[in-house]
């Protein structure tokens, strides 16, 4: 589990940066703007975490419990919530209403990792599901050019085997991509520029958090 402090985020899209070497560098912009809309305490929950709201949320699309809970904490209800599990000690740091600024979590250079909802492709054949080779079309093949061929077994067992794969959903899932790096900073406008791409559409919901699997995942004090 990634305990690291980060930020939750709107992806804006693309953009690219130029090296001192000349280096063309494609980045994700990421913008932040999270504050802090909720905490949890060993004392009472059993575990440490802040949770982190974005946006506020249309009151016609709230229910009244959901309202009147955040209004309990002086919060209006954030259009996303998103928990992060953390030391006792960086709880402890922020207070229910505090902003969770981006120069305050990353630095240029760092590692994170960034999680976010893939795009969804609808119902895809295995050919673009899981890159199947397709069947010949030659020697008296008929009609099977994309198909996945024999998804059965023997007497025994007799049935499909879980796991198989085969035609179905393809994307609109949870994917954490690892050990991204940091390109920019930039605090006056709350915006990170993260190499390469990460998951999700333009406008959807990223989190990003100091890499868990790599040194360099947290920001040097």
């Amino acid at each position: 589990m990634n305990t690291h402090l980060g930020i939750i985020g709107t992806k804006l899209g693309m953009t690219q940066l130029f090296l001192e070497n000349g280096e063309l560098l494609p980045c994700t912009v990421v913008q932040a703007g999270c504050i802090v809309v909720g905490k949890r305490t060993q004392e009472k929950d059993g575990y440490d975490a802040i949770i982190l709201g974005l946006g506020e949320a249309k009151e016609k699309r709230t229910s009244k419990a959901v309202r009147v809970a955040f209004e309990k904490v002086g919060q209006k209800a954030p259009r996303v919530t998103r928990e992060l599990r953390l030391d006792a000690a960086t709880v402890a740091g922020y207070e229910i209403g505090q902003a969770v600024k981006v120069e305050d979590v990353f630095e240029e250079g760092q590692l994170v990792d960034v999680q976010g909802r893939s795009k969804g492709a609808g119902f895809q054949g295995v050919m673009k599901r899981h890159n199947f080779k397709g069947a010949k079309s030659s020697h008296g093949a008929h009609e099977w050019k994309r198909h996945g061929g024999s998804i059965g077994t023997n007497t025994t067992p007799g049935r499909v085997l879980p796991g198989k794969k085969m035609a179905g959903q393809h994307g609109n899932r949870i994917v954490s991509v690892l050990n991204q790096r940091i390109a920019k900073v930039i605090p006056e406008k709350q915006l990170i520029l993260i190499e390469g791409v990460v998951p999700g559409s333009k406008q959807s919901i990223v989190r990003v958090q100091g890499a868990v699997k790599k040194s360099g995942g947290k920001k040097k004090a």
